[in-house]
């Protein structure tokens, strides 16, 4: 017989333990971010970043190679500084709550193939970023609005074939019940599918997840190794249903044309806001690199200031792929019962704060996402 008295603490111990959880997490995310952007406001404001600029300028004579020294000097200090806040994150948290299966070797050695894949993307863009700047000056917001625009698709589209090997081994899955399942899936969505893929999620972490990846012929669904050994065919196929939904119900393009539209905005509205603010902080040009940092915060201020209405739109198509995973699945108490054993094995928060949902989720909670399923037909 069960003891109901038991299992419900139980139940509410997870609770519990899922709250104080992400609770923390989110404090640690705040507060970091709030840090950041007053050492960094104070190192602008008080000419710290004036006289790393001269500093640089007696060693270095390129312009754009005392712009990669500059940000390096930046981002290695930066490091430095959060690396106990960093620690306690990513690594003690989550062994603190049973999620991660990472030594601190193998989280070090994450982390700087993270910093490195960074460099390797980040400085380049930077240096375009800044060559646009020197030849379009107040005007750079346009032309390199659309050179991340195409970046992104291009990023996009290498991400699952060359960067995220990188940090996981991708194989076929071996389960052709579940693969013939998600061809048919596909099939139901006009969406051609060869092969599906898993990766050792598990090398990291006890958590799971699943993910529709890529544009053009690097389309690939890709499965977490944890999600496969604990979950069963028929709960796998409703979560691979709801990320069809999302391209049945064309997200991937709406969300192109959204991020496009936010992105030259906020481009436009931080160049104006560059231009206007520059003196303020004791700079003459626009175009000095100790100046850069001003441009960042205002960036900072304004993608704060979009994170609501972006996640607003996310969280909506969540809602939408939900419904299209019960539509064609018609599985919708498997669904359900999937979803609250993956929050469970993620230990996400069931029922955050309305205001810390709204705000900062771009999925909605479990609690919102179940009583949405079950007002379906």
């Amino acid at each position: 017989m069960i003891n109901l008295e038991k299992f419900n603490c139980n139940i509410s111990a997870q609770m519990d333990n899922a709250k104080k959880y992400n609770n923390t997490k989110l404090a640690i995310g705040i507060s970091k971010g709030l840090v950041s952007f007053v050492i960094l406001f104070l190192f602008v404001f008080f000419g710290f970043s004036y006289n790393l600029e001269k500093f640089i300028e007696l060693y270095i004579y390129n312009d754009y190679l005392r712009l990669i020294a500059f940000t390096l000097i930046l981002g290695i200090a930066s490091s430095i500084l959060f690396f106990p806040l960093d620690y306690f994150s990513e690594f003690y948290l989550e062994h603190k709550f049973n999620l991660s299966n990472q030594s601190f070797g193998r989280w070090l050695w994450e982390n700087l193939k993270e910093a490195l894949l960074g460099a390797a993307i980040g400085l380049p863009l930077l240096i375009i970023f800044y060559f646009i700047l020197r030849t379009y000056n107040n005007y750079w917001w346009l032309p390199f609005g659309i050179i991340m625009f195409l970046f992104s698709v291009f990023l996009a589209q290498i991400f699952p074939v060359f960067i995220l090997p990188l940090f996981y081994k991708i194989t076929a899955i071996d389960n052709e019940d579940l693969k013939n399942r998600i061809i048919e899936l596909g099939k139901e969505a006009n969406l051609k599918i060869e092969n599906v893929f898993k990766f050792d999620m598990s090398k990291n972490t006890k958590k799971a997840n699943a993910a529709f990846t890529g544009l053009g012929r690097t389309k690939r669904i890709l499965l977490g190794d944890t999600l496969l050994n604990n979950f069963s065919n028929d709960e796998i196929e409703t979560v691979i249903a709801h990320e069809m939904g999302h391209y049945k119900k064309k997200h991937i393009v709406k969300n192109i044309i959204i991020s496009t539209i936010l992105s030259f905005s906020s481009f436009y509205l931080i160049a104006k806001l560059y231009e206007s603010t520059i003196k303020l902080f004791g700079f003459n040009s626009i175009l000095e690199i100790s100046a850069l940092p001003v441009l960042v915060l205002w960036g900072s201020i304004i993608g704060l200031i979009l994170t609501p209405l972006s996640n607003y739109i996310s969280r909506k198509f969540e809602y939408e792929a939900d419904e299209y995973a019960v539509k064609v699945t018609k599985k919708k108490e498997i669904f359900i019962n999937t979803l609250n054993k993956l929050t469970e094995q993620n230990l996400g928060d069931k029922e955050p704060h309305p205001l810390i949902e709204w705000f900062f989720y771009s999925h909605p909670s479990i609690k919102n996402r179940i009583t949405a399923l079950k007002k379906l037909n």
